[in-house]
């Protein structure tokens, strides 16, 4: 029990949590874009003024990104989410601020080569 009008074990809120739903206004998602942890983002153009509107978070992405970082980096770089990372992005993304690059497969799950190759190898063993 605590003195009286501070927090309750039962009413307190990890801030951790907390700080990304306020980052992001409650989104989980990123309107436009999928944002692998190993996507790349790259700043593009100016940099936006002062009166661009951007959140404090927005405007660390659009620094970063200078060269080129996977949403991993800036997640680490950030101490936030990757899922947070993901939403900032899409907003920035949006705003063609940055440009994303996806990842690409490095197989076609197409190819039946490739299919026979994995069975010869699992025969072969």
């Amino acid at each position: 029990m605590t003195g009286i009008g501070g927090p309750t074990d039962e009413h307190w809120v990890d801030p951790e949590i907390v700080r990304p739903y306020v980052v992001t206004r409650g989104r989980t998602q990123p309107a436009h874009g999928r944002f692998d942890l190993i996507s790349m983002a790259l700043a593009v153009g100016a940099p936006p003024g002062p009166d661009a509107g951007l959140d404090p978070e927005h405007l660390r992405i659009l620094q970063l990104c200078r060269e080129p970082k996977s949403v991993a980096e800036i997640a680490a770089h950030l101490n936030l989410p990757a899922g947070t990372i993901r939403v900032l992005l899409g907003d920035l993304f949006d705003r063609e601020l940055v440009s994303a690059q996806e990842p690409q497969s490095e197989v076609d799950m197409r190819d039946m080569k490739m299919y026979r190759a994995v069975l010869d190898g699992l025969r072969s063993l």
